[in-house]
């Protein structure tokens, strides 16, 4: 049988890109097309229309209820804690106009890169957008021009690349390692995590982070199974692990039931791996002293502990004087956004103006 060697002087074979399977390629490395929309603008189109995000990619959302708030005026520096794709800076970046600074904070060492690139690709470079891969938590780091922001934005959703992407194990759909870290160089996986914690540790856990109805039979069906010494290390596994449980000790559970009970359980590890509650407490009590007189900050959240930690703060500034104003009510995306981005359906936009 012939085999293809390749000598000195001689080209090498042309590699075949591997084929587009279908129209909805089950492996994330397959999907070229939406990993690439700069290339395949019709393609994603199509998905767009559809009402899905493309894999790889992050639809941004309330951005023109943010836009219309923030009220940037060329000339202004603003802040963008939670780069991620960066569709909101760059919408912030055009009204900038060329004219003045935006600082942005990512902690996500895989995805900031290509963000910086996307965004150095069309025309914004140092000059004007200043990138720091750290923790928007640490925002007195920062230091802008004249000592404050005009406007910040924070954005608390996980990035839907962040979620299409196997191996950041964000979801259950696809086969990926149970690691759940939004920056996986540094401290311990989800599957780690899983070993160290009691029964009544995950019941908590699930119940302070996601309301999660069935916490006890959930978190006694992991303690048991990390007991008898089976692996916990695979979105699949712990999918696994979760179903059996509930098939085997609610009566009549559905499918969908389910399904809102993995969604629950991923959450409630993600948001404890990554220690993300006292972060935004952390970020929303140095908020203040950031911004400059009149400055505005505007936070999109996606979890009813998070929108409790916003409104929380923005009441006890107002009352202290320190803010002049806040949202009355959260701002929610509209029907029609909702219906296009199924990611919308849960967020909530506050907003605060400094004394």
């Amino acid at each position: 049988m012939a085999q293809d060697h390749v000598f000195e002087g001689q080209e090498p074979q042309h590699q075949r890109r591997i084929r587009y399977k279908g129209t909805h390629p089950k492996n994330f490395k397959e999907k070229y097309k939406e990993l690439h929309p700069e290339q395949y603008a019709d393609d994603v189109a199509k998905i767009m229309q559809k009402g899905n995000t493309p894999a790889g990619m992050h639809i941004s959302i309330c951005v023109k209820e943010i836009l219309d708030f923030l009220q940037i005026s060329p000339g202004q520096t603003g802040l963008d804690a939670t780069l991620g794709y960066g569709g909101h800076t760059r919408e912030m970046l055009k009204q900038l106009d060329g004219k003045g600074r935006l600082y942005a904070t990512d902690v996500d060492p895989i995805e900031l890169p290509r963000t910086k690139e996307r965004l150095a690709r069309l025309g914004y470079g140092p000059e004007i957008l200043e990138i720091k891969q750290m923790n928007f938590s640490q925002i007195d780091e920062i230091h802008p021009a004249g000592g404050a922001f005009h406007f910040v934005l924070a954005d608390l959703g996980v990035s839907s690349m962040q979620i299409d992407n196997p191996e950041r194990g964000f979801s259950f759909k696809t086969e990926g390692l149970l690691d759940l870290r939004l920056n996986p160089q540094k401290g311990e996986s989800a599957a780690s995590r899983l070993k160290e914690l009691t029964a009544d540790e995950l019941q908590d856990m699930l119940l302070e982070y996601s309301d999660e109805p069935h916490a006890r039979i959930i978190a006694r069906a992991i303690a048991a199974t990390i007991k008898k010494g089976l692996e916990i290390t695979t979105t699949t596994q712990l999918h696994n692990v979760i179903q059996q449980a509930l098939q085997a000790s609610v009566p009549k559970i559905t499918d969908a039931e389910i399904k809102k009970s993995c969604q629950r359980s991923f959450q409630a590890l993600r948001i404890d791996v990554n220690n993300e509650f006292d972060v935004l407490d952390e970020f929303l009590e140095k908020l203040p002293a950031v911004l400059a007189a009149g400055g505005r900050v505007a936070i999109l959240t996606f979890h009813s502990g998070e929108d409790r930690r916003v409104k929380k703060s923005f009441k006890y500034f107002l009352r202290e004087g320190i803010y002049r104003e806040i949202a009355p009510d959260p701002i929610r995306p509209t029907a029609e956004e909702c219906h296009n981005n199924s990611r919308a359906r849960s967020a909530k936009l506050r907003w605060a103006i400094k004394a």
